[in-house]
């Protein structure tokens, strides 16, 4: 007969339980901020450990703390500002040579009606809709204002919302980098005195899995961007280092850089030059492909230890659950799965051989 566990629920557990509560829900709208200052202090602890570490007596604590918290927002938000600032400067030179293009109408490409299948029906479309001069400008004006003005206004609160969230999280990283190592070990003694002493293995693969998942980052961001400037150069784009530095920032995020690569393909066919602008679309989209489902999951698994699949779905379910931060917390949460799992299941399987 297994023995029934008793819980006594006593006044203090119930006051316990709602100041839990209600920090959890008064702080629910900065988790993303919370995850993305703790997955970048982990990762770059080792890091910021030297450079404290060299600073003068006199700059230790708060002063290296703010050093280095404003380093990382440097490195971190400068390429950012730099690709979203030459986005837009490459947007408006593109918008300007589509409407120079829709005075005289936009002529039906001559590999379309070669087509198999649907070419001759899709030349026959491009020639009702698009061929005519100002055909581009009538499909904007029989667009919904209503539509557009509320995608504009979501747009805006999204731009709005991310730099809240890079504001709150910039000012958390300070904080974990002044009081750190205090926190780190608090946190190792609680879990041990929670978990016993496997918490140490967890501990372990968490941090070796935050850091392992944020160099395939990075390492995305560097392969895609040097990759799709040859490929860019070959196919003859105009700026194509500025193609490719704009295709790499964007490439850190899922499918962001399929845009870029887009645009590209849009601005040779343009210039009437039709199968450059195919060869930049499909050689882009092999850069970004192979980066996204090989390059980023084949160095994320050297931390976690996952198999191949297993980490490729833990970077794109994180990133749908939790943004771009979750392309980290992902394939965290699932080699913790993992070695749970081992912790739990290993001593059962050799139980079971031994008897």
């Amino acid at each position: 007969m297994g023995r029934t566990m008793k819980i006594k629920l006593t006044a203090g557990w119930a006051y316990g339980a709602l100041i839990v509560f209600l920090a959890l829900w008064t702080l629910h709208g900065f988790v993303e901020a919370l995850l993305a200052a703790c997955v970048t202090a982990v990762a770059t602890w080792p890091h910021y450990a030297k450079f404290a570490g060299r600073m003068p007596a006199r700059m230790k604590g708060g002063g290296a703390a703010l050093a280095f918290t404003s380093l990382i927002a440097f490195f971190v938000l400068a390429p950012m500002l730099f690709a979203f600032g030459a986005l837009v400067a490459e947007g408006h030179a593109l918008l300007l040579e589509l409407a120079n293009a829709d005075r005289k109408g936009f002529a039906v490409p001559g590999w379309l009606e070669n087509l198999p299948l649907a070419g001759p029906w899709l030349a026959e479309r491009w020639q009702t809709e698009l061929a005519h001069p100002e055909a581009l400008s009538l499909w904007i004006r029989r667009a919904d204002a209503g539509a557009l003005l509320a995608q504009a206004q979501s747009l805006g609160h999204f731009m709005a919302r991310q730099v809240y969230i890079i504001g709150f999280a910039i000012l958390v990283l300070f904080f974990l980098y002044q009081q750190g190592e205090a926190i780190a070990r608090e946190l190792r003694q609680e879990l041990r005195d929670r978990i016993g002493v496997q918490a140490d293995a967890y501990v372990d693969v968490g941090v070796g899995a935050v850091r392992a998942s944020t160099n395939s980052m990075l390492a995305v961001g560097l392969f895609v961007g040097c990759a799709t400037w040859a490929a860019y150069a070959v196919a003859g784009a105009s700026h194509a280092y500025l193609w490719a530095a704009i295709t790499g920032a964007l490439s850190v995020v899922p499918f962001l850089g399929y845009g870029a690569a887009a645009a590209v393909s849009l601005q040779l066919a343009l210039h009437g030059a039709t199968t450059p602008s195919l060869l930049a679309l499909s050689l882009g989209c092999s850069v970004l492909f192979f980066g996204d489902k090989v390059v980023r999951p084949a160095i994320a698994r050297d931390g976690t230890h996952l198999p191949f699949v297993w980490v490729l779905m833990g970077c794109l379910g994180g990133f749908e659950a939790l943004g771009l931060v979750g392309l980290v917390i992902g394939p965290v949460s699932l080699a913790l799965a993992r070695e749970l799992w081992q912790q739990r299941a290993h001593p059962f399987l050799g139980a079971e051989a031994g008897s």
